[in-house]
């Protein structure tokens, strides 16, 4: 997916952000610092991350200026409540970013952490498939503390193939 305007980005990040934010609405707040292990991110610090990491990474890197990530604990938003309004406000500060950008910034390189360089738009695609990444790990740790979560699309894996093997089969078209 190549983009060009950031009208069309904004467009479909905003639709991938509504199904992150519905997952992130699931955590129970007694669990929010809860971990699967010592060490590894704890549900809050998912939520953090995805919010820290597009504001003070993506976001300042995408207008040309250095990272400013620090991290994702509990000292960036502590308690539900506060988590989720970081949330919210890290996005709605990226999205005023990304909204001044042209066509001709998008074609532009940047700067990553590391130095490399990269062209805008594709440094944004990265951000999209980031926050896919974590949503999938907050539905993990939601399945292990036995919180239901809605299918993606409409139907679950277990609902298709039940679906698929009541369908007559149907010969292909010629």
């Amino acid at each position: 997916m190549e983009i060009s305007t950031i009208e069309s980005f904004l467009d479909y990040y905003e639709r991938i952000r509504q199904r992150t934010r519905k997952v992130v609405l699931l955590i129970p707040p007694d669990k929010l610092e809860w971990t699967y292990r010592e060490g590894k991110f704890t549900l809050g610090d998912l939520v953090r991350h995805i919010a820290a990491i597009e504001r003070w990474l993506y976001a300042e890197n995408a207008d040309g200026r250095p990272s400013r990530y620090t991290g994702c604990g509990p000292e960036l938003a502590d308690g539900f409540d506060d988590t989720l309004a970081y949330f919210d406000e890290m996005h709605r500060q990226s999205v005023a970013i990304f909204q001044k950008m042209t066509p001709e910034m998008l074609q532009q390189k940047i700067a990553t952490p590391a130095g490399m360089p990269i062209t805008c738009w594709k440094w944004l695609r990265a951000l999209v498939e980031h926050e896919i990444h974590h949503r999938g790990q907050i539905y993990l740790y939601l399945n292990m503390l036995d919180v239901a979560t809605p299918s993606l699309y409409g139907l679950t894996a277990e609902e298709v193939a039940t679906f698929s093997m009541n369908q007559t089969p149907q010969p292909p078209a010629q």
